[in-house]
């Protein structure tokens, strides 16, 4: 579906730790690929992070001084970018990177001026609902009832019409 020359569509899921982020956002790539679009994601963490293996060849390099490390197999690849004390890159530049596609899905990024459903669960960290300080959220999906939320609410495991909102809401389909 993708047109390499049309910017994708932008759409994210905020929420608190333990909110159940992860668990919509991997069911939503799912369903979003199951009807055919070309799906990419983002992932901000706030703590620090490793996705290489202590001893393996690209490690090595990272340790070495690599500024950046690409890792290709006949299956995928991977480009580790150090940051070495530089500052975090922002949202665009990290956007700017990525390959075409029809839909970038973003966990995290709660401050960034994009469309984007709040994720809420009993068991979050935190309990302090993000909706009304930030006018990007355009709906709420919750594990639990959201009486005057003065938005869409979705359960949290309704995958399919959360799918269809952001169908709507992004555009990709009227």
């Amino acid at each position: 579906m993708n047109d390499a020359m049309r910017p994708p569509k932008i759409f994210g899921i905020a929420g608190w730790k333990n909110s159940g982020k992860t668990g919509l956002m991997v069911r939503l790539v799912s369903e979003m690929t199951r009807r055919g679009y070309i799906v990419s994601t983002i992932k901000h963490a706030h703590h620090d992070f490793d996705i290489d293996k202590v001893g393996a060849d690209s490690y090595r390099h990272r340790e070495a001084g690599a500024q950046e490390v690409t890792i290709v197999s006949a299956t995928r690849y991977a480009i580790m970018h150090e940051l070495r004390g530089a500052p975090e890159p922002a949202f665009e530049e990290v956007l700017s990177r990525l390959a075409p596609c029809d839909l970038v899905l973003i966990e995290g990024y709660k401050r960034e001026p994009v469309p984007k459903i709040e994720a809420r669960r009993r068991q979050s960290a935190n309990l302090e609902p993000l909706a009304p300080s930030d006018p990007h959220i355009m709906a709420i999906a919750a594990d639990h009832t959201v009486a005057d939320a003065g938005l869409p609410v979705f359960d949290l495991d309704d995958t399919q019409a959360i799918a269809d909102f952001v169908e709507k809401v992004t555009g990709l389909r009227s």
